[in-house]
C-alpha cells in the first residue's frame, strides 16, 4: 500500500482541494464537481489494485520458503481488465528447481489462468450486461473504462456451465396448486454443425429453425399492489434450453427435482400445467404424476378464431356457441356446430384452416374444457407474454442469427439471470483448469519471520506513516492471509 499512500499523500488531496475550491467559485458546476471527484477516485482505486498486486509479487520475491524450491526466470509487465478499468502491473516468472517448470505463482494465486485478461468481477458484468442486450454491449460494459470484443463475450458465454438448483429450504411449501405453465420460442440459425450446411427447401426456405423451451413453476397470481389492476406470479421460477430427445426428458426431471424438493407435493391437490399442447410438453407430462393439463387461453382462442373468422357480424356468436360446446357439451355436438360453420364456406383454404383448428381442439379436448370452466384452481395462463419477456425479447424479436451452442447457452443464462442468479458466484462456479505447480506443498512463513520482515520494511513508509496510520499488527495479517494461499497450492 506504500506506493498508493505516496500516490493520495501526492496527488490526489491536492487534486481534491483544487475541484472543492473551483465548486466553492461557482456553485452551479456541480456536475464538474461530481465528474472530478469520481475520475480521481478511480484512478486512486487502480492505484491501489497494481500497488497491491505488485506488493504480493514482491513478497513472492523475498520469501525465503519460496526461494527454497523457486529461482527468479524473469519479470514482465501483465495488463489485467477489471470491472473499474485496466490494471498494468509488473509480475515475476519463477523457475522451479525440481521439475524446471516455469510458472507465475501470483497468476496461480490470483486463480487467473494462462493468457486470461478479465478478473471474475469483469467476466461478471459482462454477462450481466450481455444476458440483457447484445454481445457488444456487454463487451462494451465489461469495465469502466476498457471495452472488449463481442467475439470474446461470445467465447464466454459459449464456455459457461450452470449449476442445478441444489438449494434445500429448512421446511418444504405447502401449497393447495401449484402451476406449471410452458411454450416456445423460434430462433434463426446461421448454422447447425458448421456454416453453410443450412439445407433449402423446395420454397427457397432454409431449415434454420431452433426451438427453444420455456418451462416455469409458480404457485399462482395476485395483483402487484393493493389496488393495481396488474397482476404477476407467485414466486416463480425459470427453466430454459434446448433439448431433444433424452435430452427433453431431463430437462422434465429438472422441473420435478424443483418441485419435490420445494414443495410438499403430498399436501398439493392439484398441479395444472397450462401449455398448448405441444409433443415435447405432453411429453414431459409423464415424467411428472399426477399432472393436469389445461390448454392455454391464446391457442384456444387463435383456433376459435380460424373456425368463425368467416362468419364476420356473426362471428362472436359462432365462438360462444362452440364454447358453450367444449365447456358442457360432447365432441359430437362439437363436431356437428363446426360441420354447421363449415357449410357458409366454398374455398378448399378456409374448409382446410377449419379442419386444422377443429383437429386441435378434439386433440386437446379435456384440457380445453378445463380451461373454459376455470374450476378448481384453475388459473389464467401469461405463456405468450412470458415467452416474449423471457427468450424473445433477447433472442428473436430483433433480426438475429445463432449458433445451436449459442442458443443453448444464452436461453440457459436467460433463466439463470431472471431467478434472480448471482453473475460472479456462476463465473466461480466455472472449472478453470489452472496447470499445478509441482513442489508447493510449503509450511506457512514463522510470525519470527514476519515480524522481522515488517521490521525491515518500516522505515519505507517514511514521512507518510505521519499522514495514515499503519500498524505492524495489520501487516502481519496480511502477510499471514497471503502466505496461506502461496503455501496452501
Amino acid at each position: 500500500m506504500i506506493n498508493s499512500i505516496k500516490y493520495f499523500e501526492e496527488e490526489c488531496i491536492n487534486k481534491f482541494e483544487k475541484l472543492e475550491n473551483k465548486f466553492m467559485e461557482n456553485p452551479l458546476q456541480i456536475a464538474e464537481y461530481v465528474t472530478g471527484l469520481t475520475a480521481e477516485l478511480h484512478n486512486l482505486g487502480l492505484q491501489m489494485i497494481k500497488d497491491s498486486l505488485e506488493s504480493m509479487d514482491q513478497m513472492l520475491q523475498e520469501s525465503p520458503i519460496r526461494k527454497k524450491h523457486w529461482v527468479v526466470e524473469s519479470h514482465t509487465s501483465k495488463q489485467l481488465i477489471t470491472s473499474l478499468g485496466t490494471v498494468c502491473f509488473d509480475k515475476t516468472l519463477f523457475t522451479n528447481k525440481e521439475t524446471g517448470g516455469s510458472e507465475y505463482l501470483l497468476d496461480r494465486i490470483l486463480g487467473i489462468a494462462r493468457n486470461e485478461r478479465l478478473t471474475e468481477d469483469a467476466e461478471a458484468r459482462l454477462l450481466e450486461e450481455a444476458v440483457q442486450t447484445s454481445y457488444r454491449r456487454g463487451g462494451e460494459e465489461t469495465s469502466l473504462t476498457t471495452e472488449v470484443s463481442k467475439q470474446t463475450v461470445k467465447n464466454k458465454i459459449h464456455q459457461l456451465k450452470f449449476p442445478k438448483n441444489e438449494e434445500q429450504p429448512e421446511k418444504k411449501k405447502e401449497v393447495d396448486y401449484l402451476y406449471i405453465e410452458a411454450d416456445e420460442d423460434h430462433v434463426s440459425l446461421q448454422f447447425r454443425e458448421k456454416k453453410g450446411d443450412l439445407i433449402e427447401s423446395k420454397n427457397n426456405q432454409k431449415n434454420n429453425c431452433l426451438i427453444t423451451k420455456l418451462v416455469y413453476v409458480h404457485e399462482g397470481i395476485e395483483n402487484e399492489a393493493p389496488k393495481s389492476k396488474r397482476h404477476k406470479l407467485v414466486n416463480p421460477y425459470y427453466f430454459c434450453g434446448v433439448s431433444r430427445g433424452k435430452e427433453n426428458n431431463d430437462f422434465w426431471d429438472e422441473v420435478y427435482e424443483y418441485l419435490d424438493s420445494h414443495y410438499d407435493l403430498r399436501k398439493v391437490k392439484k398441479i395444472y400445467l397450462n401449455s398448448d399442447g405441444g409433443a415435447w410438453i405432453k411429453s414431459g407430462m409423464k415424467r411428472i404424476a399426477g399432472i393436469t393439463h389445461v390448454l392455454d387461453e391464446f391457442h384456444l382462442e387463435k383456433y376459435l378464431t380460424k373456425l368463425t373468422s368467416h362468419m364476420k357480424d356473426s362471428r362472436s356468436d359462432a365462438a360462444d356457441e362452440l364454447r358453450t360446446a367444449i365447456r358442457s357439451k360432447t365432441k359430437e355436438d362439437f363436431e356437428a356446430l363446426t360441420e354447421l360453420l363449415g357449410e357458409y364456406l366454398e374455398n378448399e383454404t378456409g374448409l382446410s384452416r377449419m379442419k386444422e383448428a377443429r383437429e386441435y381442439i378434439l386433440s386437446n379436448w379435456t384440457a380445453a374444457k378445463l380451461r373454459l370452466r376455470h374450476q378448481d384452481g384453475v388459473k389464467g395462463s401469461s405463456t405468450e407474454g412470458h415467452v416474449s419477456h423471457v427468450l424473445s425479447s433477447r433472442m428473436s424479436s430483433r433480426p438475429m442469427g445463432w449458433s445451436v451452442t449459442g442458443a443453448t447457452k444464452m436461453s440457459q443464462l436467460r433463466a439463470y439471470y431472471l431467478n434472480g442468479g448471482d453473475m460472479l458466484e456462476l463465473i466461480r462456479y466455472q472449472e478453470k483448469e489452472l496447470p499445478k505447480a509441482v513442489g508447493c506443498e510449503y509450511e506457512v512463513l514463522s510470525s519470527k519471520q514476519i515480524f522481522a520482515s515488517e521490521v525491515n520494511r518500516h522505515g519505507e513508509v517514511g514521512k507518510y506513516m505521519e499522514c495514515i496510520s499503519h500498524n505492524i499488527s495489520l501487516q502481519n495479517k496480511k502477510i499471514i492471509y497471503f502466505n496461506s494461499h502461496i503455501w496452501g497450492l
